[in-house]
């Protein structure tokens, strides 16, 4: 379609969409700033829309654009001038159409690197009168007439296929923050949804059809485009957050914080398990998957085949300087459930070597100052700064909210039961991020339980009919303990800026081989090594970014340290949400009649350059899984000091002498919890000079610690 063509139609809509000519202008204008700047090599069209009348709102689809074209720019070298966005009532069909066309189509050449992303709602709509022929779609800016209501003018997904397919490159990748089924079952308590039900006598109106048509008749298809979905199953919902007063898409978010913190060798698999671990974690099972492609990719693939990283990781960059003192940060490569916690004093890292103090912090944006403010040094927007120093306060609780549905006399008699229990958890209200949600099961009203943010009810949460708001509050404070243990232990994440060197793969075994499920290392352990191992083993192949392995199988762990210093290693986790496990590294040769009084535990100890295997035991080969389904996520935290506090809480966990199994349940986990930050505060040895006010605060060091995530499935 010529571009006359395309901005006569644009024109011709403009009063409906209620542009000015300024502001139609202004878009035409950043189209031809981009067209006139030559070799182009890197391409960009960014959407995202937060308003849909007749529609709710959604939050986090502004946050989305303003992530991914920081990370275009600082992670892959995009030119500002070659990234077009279009928000709110610039994101018409029309639009977005035309803007491709302009934007992408016109200028890639072969080996160009393209980016595609979508945030907003998405829906099903019908292609003709017979009620089969529902199809996926894009929902845009002004997508119902609101004078009739018959049919909707949205973009669909085969269109955008055929689009990219059109693009003579085969570095193209497309994010698609957005789904098309709305459930029927249990509503989502924490999250916003970005699906709409579709409305059996509304159709597709036929204009786009026949740009369709015409794409498809005139465009052949050219290359094989590699398209990121917010969900691999079609009856999940992309979710968007609240988090650190930031409102984004789930999938996003993760998305970008991962590409910030990883390296060019990893291949698309661990991305995607990576990111599907993120978004686990901050409360909804939504997974990402690939709309096109197959399960091969994600072993063969790179990241790095569809984009090239020309920095390395970072923490965050440098967005301002204010009188040279005052340094602005971006700090998008903190893990999400860090961030909400990241303290004063916390320090950084510049490639000069400069050291900066962060004094305060906003969302993403925080500010800080030079550790020596004397020195002179040459400070620009966009360096990239690095962790070094993390400071966590020791009284963080869980963050409960009440479910809207709930009348008042029960919110009020919550209210009361939580504030008797506020060393654990506190009500927080609706315009902060929850941990959790306290609520009743919709089909059975009288039953009161903990959700996760995502809606589904927490195993074996909920009481009997008929039980009182506060007879549930205190039949939950065991398990909100050890649901507080796992957020103090998931503050530890740091495989992105940690120093030491070190890796650990997940292997299934059969009767004569094993085969790697996941495999999780330090950045600087990918640096040093790459991905040189990684092919010499054999990959457990499967489409699911959270791993799903079969019940009763038998599993170990590989641990590999490549550092120049010996390393501790605890892990803990935790079942379905329900039930804190640990790793007890019980010693080979006990007396069993001290035993039963006792259990006698030796730490893991790594020697610089060696690899063990856990469970190390000669007469047992890996653990077996129960015979049940469930969602087990397992942290690894490594420490160049004992654990000697944490070694004392397990040992003073209650066990069965009879029942000395390698991961075994945790029955103190707000205890080991709390320990093992201690410990890693230990280890970190930092100055009173860096952490003067930091006496109520856990100050750990980079260079003295690692943790590393595992997220899988039992099925």
């Amino acid at each position: 379609m010529k571009r006359r063509t395309l901005f006569k139609r644009i024109g011709s809509i403009l009063a409906t969409l209620g542009l000015t000519e300024a502001a139609w202008l202004t878009l035409s204008n950043r189209y031809y700033q981009a067209l006139a700047q030559p070799n182009h090599r890197k391409l960009a069209l960014l959407i995202g829309i937060n308003q849909y009348t007749p529609f709710p709102n959604l939050s986090g689809c502004l946050m989305d654009v303003e992530l991914q074209k920081e990370l275009l720019i600082y992670r892959f070298g995009f030119l500002p001038s070659d990234i077009l966005t279009l928000t709110e009532t610039q994101a018409s069909r029309e639009f977005i159409e035309m803007a491709f066309c302009d934007h992408l189509s016109k200028q890639a050449k072969p080996g160009d690197a393209v980016i595609f992303h979508f945030s907003g709602y998405g829906s099903l709509v019908k292609l003709g009168v017979l009620p089969s022929t529902m199809q996926k779609a894009l929902v845009p800016f002004e997508a119902i007439n609101p004078r009739s209501d018959t049919f909707a003018n949205y973009l669909l997904e085969e269109t955008l296929l055929a689009l990219l397919k059109s693009l003579p490159t085969d570095k193209i990748t497309a994010v698609l923050d957005t789904s098309y089924y709305t459930s029927s079952s249990f509503p989502p308590k924490g999250l916003g949804v970005r699906s709409l039900p579709d409305l059996a006598r509304r159709q597709l109106v036929v204009s786009e059809l026949e740009f369709l048509q015409k794409w498809q008749n005139s465009q052949p298809a050219l290359s094989h485009p590699f398209v990121l979905s917010a969900t691999s199953d079609p009856t999940q919902s992309a979710k968007e957050f609240l988090f650190a007063d930031i409102k984004a898409g789930l999938f996003t978010y993760a998305f970008t914080q991962y590409l910030w913190e990883t390296t060019p060798v990893t291949t698309i698999r661990t991305f995607l398990s990576h990111v599907g671990n993120k978004m686990y974690k901050l409360g909804s099972q939504q997974q990402p998957g690939l709309l096109l492609g197959k399960p091969q990719y994600f072993q063969s693939k790179s990241i790095g085949d569809y984009l090239t990283l020309e920095f390395s990781g970072a923490t965050g960059i440098v967005t301002d300087i204010q009188d040279g003192k005052v340094i602005q940060l971006f700090l998008v490569g903190l893990p999400p459930q860090v961030l909400e916690y990241y303290g004063a004093n916390s320090c950084f890292t510049l490639a000069t070597g400069e050291q900066l103090i962060l004094k305060s912090r906003t969302g993403l944006t925080a500010k800080a100052e030079k550790s020596a403010p004397e020195v002179v040094t040459a400070l620009q927007v966009g360096q990239l700064v690095h962790e070094l120093i993390r400071v966590l306060p020791q009284n963080i609780n869980l963050l409960i909210a009440l479910d809207p549905s709930l009348e008042r006399i029960e919110r009020v008699d919550a209210t009361s039961a939580f504030s008797a229990i506020t060393s654990v958890a506190n009500i927080i209200g609706p315009e902060q991020m929850a941990n959790y949600v306290f609520g009743k099961l919709q089909t059975t009203p009288s039953h009161y339980g903990l959700f996760s943010l995502g809606g589904e009810p927490l195993f074996n949460a909920d009481g009997e009919i008929g039980e009182a708001v506060k007879v549930s509050v205190q039949r939950l404070k065991p398990k909100l303990s050890t649901l507080l243990a796992a957020k103090l232990w998931r503050l530890t994440e740091n495989h992105g800026s940690s120093r030491l060197s070190v890796k650990a793969s997940l292997e299934i075994l059969d009767s004569t081989s094993s085969h790697i499920v996941m495999q999780r290392e330090t950045v600087k352990n990918s640096i040093l090594n790459g991905d040189k191992k990684m092919n010499n083993n054999t990959f457990y192949i499967q489409d699911k970014a959270i791993p799903a392995i079969p019940v009763g199988s038998r599993m170990r762990y590989q641990i590999e340290n490549s550092s120049d210093v010996t390393v501790y290693l605890v892990l803990v986790g935790l079942n379905n949400n329900q039930s804190a496990i640990a790793f007890y590294p019980w010693q080979i040769q006990r007396e069993s009649s001290v035993l039963a009084l006792k259990p006698f535990l030796q730490e893991i100890v790594i020697l610089p350059g060696q690899t063990v295997t856990i469970p190390e035991n000669e007469t047992t080969s890996g653990w077996l899984f129960p015979t049940r389904a469930f969602f087990c996520e397992h942290q690894l935290i490594f420490s160049t000091a004992s654990f000697s506090k944490t070694m004392l809480a397990l040992s003073n966990a209650k066990y069965s002498a009879a029942d000395q199994q390698l991961i075994s349940t945790l029955t103190n986990p707000l205890e080991v919890a709390k320990a093992l930050l201690e410990d890693l505060h230990n280890a970190s040895g930092v100055k009173t000079d860096i952490s003067t006010s930091t006496s109520d605060s856990y100050v750990l060091d980079v260079n003295h610690w690692a943790s590393l995530d595992f997220c899988f499935q039992i099925v």
